[in-house]
């Protein structure tokens, strides 16, 4: 479930200047203490490693000597923090990773996450519950929205709703939709009138209905952001279920895309720290230092973040507030991703996904 983006915003080159060093906080840890110490952490890569490099990561070694790296890798990656886990071999010591993650990471015998143990925490408490486990701190949300192009609906009604997008005899266009049953399946009960509050736990044979009444009009079936952001700006598609993140970068591109918040699919990633690594402390104070509100708010000057402080909506410019996930119209208008219906189900609806497709 990759959210990264790969464009940023203007004024990146002012914060790198300034930016950071104007956040830095008086030293947590006592040069004695910060000694040596390095914690790498594993992110998204790309926007997500620049933005945190300038707002987290240098800033909070020049604050306690203690280095920060972050390092790419696979969207959910689960199995390489087994691995590391159980060997005692840490190539990261923390990751940003999502609920359905932290539930594979910590439901069965073996717990692969740290209790962080932070809720009591001044600079934490203030994120809101929804936000936050036991095993993770909500650093960013992200949300798969409904997307279109302006131009294909100049002169007619575009589509505000999932209900909208189902209906292929008003809403004509090119549709595109993912080829993956997550989200598409939620999206799919939406479509067919089912309440955001109803959603779950999904109804699948409804589900399955509804994507038997659209499947003859998708044109595409996609299966990459990249490839979400070249359809959108090409104008290959009309309508397409995107990530937001992919729709912003396609807009910061120049193409005319609308983003429809109504029913946007919303989930959360987490500073989560791996059992067992030795930087479990230092991890832990970095946590905190990356939850400052004002210090969260400054990811926007790289990209319209999720931010999970709502303080931090303080520091942020209006035109800007309005294209975060957390925003709270656009929060507000959600459904909340239940990562433990995935977490039960995901294997056999995966099955019948792929078999369905083919069929």
């Amino acid at each position: 479930m990759s959210k990264s983006p790969n464009t940023g915003i203007s004024r990146r080159s002012l914060l790198l200047a300034t930016g950071a060093a104007a956040l830095a906080t008086p030293a947590i840890w006592s040069p004695s203490r910060a000694a040596g110490k390095r914690i790498i952490v594993r992110d998204d890569g790309g926007i997500y490693t620049k933005a945190f490099g300038a707002v987290f990561y240098r800033p909070f070694m020049q604050a306690t000597g203690i280095e920060v790296v972050g390092v790419q890798a696979t969207a959910e990656p689960v199995a390489q923090i087994k691995t590391m886990v159980d060997t005692k071999n840490y190539t990261w010591d923390m990751a940003k990773i999502s609920w359905p993650a932290i539930l594979l990471l910590t439901s069965g015998k073996t717990s692969y996450l740290e209790k962080h143990g932070l809720e009591s925490e001044p600079v934490i408490k203030t994120i809101p519950a929804e936000y936050m486990s036991p095993y993770g701190v909500g650093t960013n949300v992200y949300t798969t929205v409904l997307a279109y192009r302006t131009d294909a609906f100049k002169g007619r009604k575009a589509p505000q709703s999932w209900a909208d997008f189902w209906n292929v005899n008003e809403f004509p266009g090119r549709r595109s939709v993912r080829k993956h049953p997550f989200d598409t399946v939620e999206e799919a009960l939406m479509g067919a009138g089912v309440p955001t509050a109803q959603v779950y736990p999904c109804d699948l044979d409804k589900a399955f209905a509804s994507l038997d009444k659209i499947k003859s009009a998708v044109a595409v079936w996609w299966t990459t952001g990249a490839q979400v952001e070249q359809m959108l700006t090409s104008g290959e598609i009309d309508m397409i279920p995107t990530w937001v993140s992919r729709a912003q970068a396609a807009q910061a591109a120049g193409a005319p895309v609308e983003i429809v918040w109504n029913q946007g699919i919303w989930g959360a990633d987490n500073w989560s720290i791996l059992a067992g690594t030795p930087n479990a402390d230092a991890c832990r104070e970095f946590i905190k230092f990356a939850s400052d509100p004002k210090r969260m708010a400054a990811l926007t000057e790289f990209f319209p973040a999720g931010l999970t402080q709502p303080e931090a909506f303080n520091y942020v410019k209006p035109e800007i507030a309005k294209n975060c996930p957390t925003y709270p119209d656009n929060i507000k208008a959600g459904l909340k991703i239940d990562p433990k219906f995935w977490l039960d189900n995901q294997a056999a609806v995966i099955e019948r996904f792929n078999s369905w497709i083919l069929a």
